[in-house]
């Protein structure tokens, strides 16, 4: 039975961890990743290791899609809409005539 749930689990993981690397939206991302540290965790569950599983939960559940979506949310709304880039610039870099 133990190997069975070993299985479903080590699928879940994969499933999860290719969902992170296909998902182009950097908040939809961090939601990925978040599942994905809840599916290692129950992992390392299954596999016995409580101890690696809590700080799993903590760190890779929790704490890094949150500081990610913190991220991505402070640098959304520094940039203006319709702004392309550093203020300054144009296309043509270096370039007269």
């Amino acid at each position: 039975m133990s190997d069975a749930v070993i299985v479903i689990v080590l699928l879940l993981v994969a499933a999860a961890a290719t969902g992170a690397v296909l998902v182009r939206d950097p908040a939809r991302q961090a939601l990925v990743l978040s599942v994905l540290g809840l599916a290692l965790a129950v992992l390392f569950t299954v596999l016995q290791a409580p101890d690696v599983a809590l700080s799993q939960l903590a760190v890779g559940s929790a704490l890094t899609p949150l500081l990610l979506l913190l991220s991505v949310r402070k640098i959304r709304r520094k940039r203006r809409p319709g702004e392309a880039g550093p203020p300054g610039r144009t296309g043509r870099q270096g370039r007269t005539g």
